[in-house]
């Protein structure tokens, strides 16, 4: 049986850290107000003008095919997930393939914002388990720095998110159990919604064409020019869905919480992490937390989490993982996986 094995990963941030002191001028803000009420105690934001989201993917795809050792000819497939594209058009999977140098193979870009890397999961294991594929480039990669609002009325926004990508390299793997209680690497399944009912509580609405143009010269001092949320709200619904479709992944599989032996989940607030912690009835260790260093990196929180717990001896091939993410969209997911 044909199944998906992460054989490598890798995560790329920029040089440049602005801390909670940073934002205290032009957000008007206290750093310490940051830190109580998000947990973010820095964030990393791109200050090179030359630099786009997928020079970011590039680096942390390096990173995961290396340590995959693969080369770059063997993949069959790119998929990128991000909010903040180099461009309105191509995709942003084109733009990573020129610099890959990497003609041919098909990319597929993912645009579901904080589950964007999910769901990318989801596209990716179903074209390996088919056949299709043996060997594909996941990224979910963001520039958000570019997007915020940098002056006192963005402040709720706009210490929040920070820059940076990640990569894993999804490999066909043969199974001969794969079972609930297999102990083979390989993803389990992956579970996805979205409500669009909802899509006002998170939107980022200019430029688009639910506008009068797509671009209006008059709007770029509007709020519309930047991320609009609704924190309290949404904190509310995430907190209701993310348990529920982490339970989801693992009744499909006859676990419990107990099973998981780490969680990488996508990060919002270090508050967020401890109450998702206290409704799975895991203790906090098993959490495994981004977010004070990189704040929330939206498509690419899962992959440099698991990036990072694999540099800092936290993730071990063979270990249970489930990961599970919220977003604008409404959108939420989990996956279940052996690493």
């Amino acid at each position: 049986m044909l199944r998906s094995k992460f054989t490598g990963v890798g995560s790329f941030v920029p040089p440049n850290v602005v801390t909670n002191q940073d934002l205290e001028d032009p957000l008007e803000i206290t750093a310490r107000s940051i830190e109580r009420r998000t947990g973010i105690l820095q964030r990393h934001w791109n200050d090179d003008p030359t630099v786009a989201t997928s020079d970011l993917a590039f680096e942390a795809s390096r990173k995961a095919l290396a340590m995959a050792g693969l080369d770059k000819s063997e993949l069959d497939m790119i998929v990128f997930a991000t909010l903040s594209p180099d461009a309105a058009a191509p995709g942003s999977g084109c733009f990573l393939q020129r610099k890959l140098d990497l003609p041919g193979i098909p990319t597929v870009d993912i645009r579901q914002q904080c589950s964007g890397f999910l769901y990318g999961l989801s596209v990716a294991d179903l074209y390996i388990r088919s056949g299709q594929c043996k060997h594909i480039l996941l990224v979910g990669a963001e520039m958000q720095s570019k997007l915020l609002d940098m002056t006192p009325r963005g402040r709720k926004v706009t210490t929040l998110f920070g820059d940076g990508a990640g990569a894993v390299i999804l490999s066909a793997t043969e199974v001969a159990d794969d079972s609930d209680d297999s102990s083979e690497s390989f993803v389990l399944s992956t579970h996805l919604h979205s409500d669009g009912c909802r899509l006002d509580h998170l939107i980022w609405q200019h430029p688009g064409t639910m506008n009068e143009t797509f671009l209006e010269m008059d709007l770029f001092d509007d709020p519309a020019s930047h991320p609009q949320m609704l924190g309290r709200e949404l904190y509310d619904i995430c907190l209701e869905v993310l348990p529920a479709v982490s339970h989801e992944a693992l009744s499909a599989h006859g676990k419990t919480a107990s099973d998981v032996d780490l969680f990488v989940i996508h990060q919002t607030n270090m508050r967020m992490n401890r109450e998702y912690a206290e409704l799975m009835g895991v203790p906090m260790d098993k959490v495994f937390s981004t977010v004070q260093d990189f704040g929330n990196t939206t498509a690419a929180t899962v992959p440099i989490g698991l990036a990072e717990a694999v540099r800092q001896g936290r993730l071990e091939p063979g270990m249970l993982v489930l990961s599970c993410t919220f977003g604008s969209g409404l959108s939420w997911g989990s996956a279940l996986y052996r690493w």
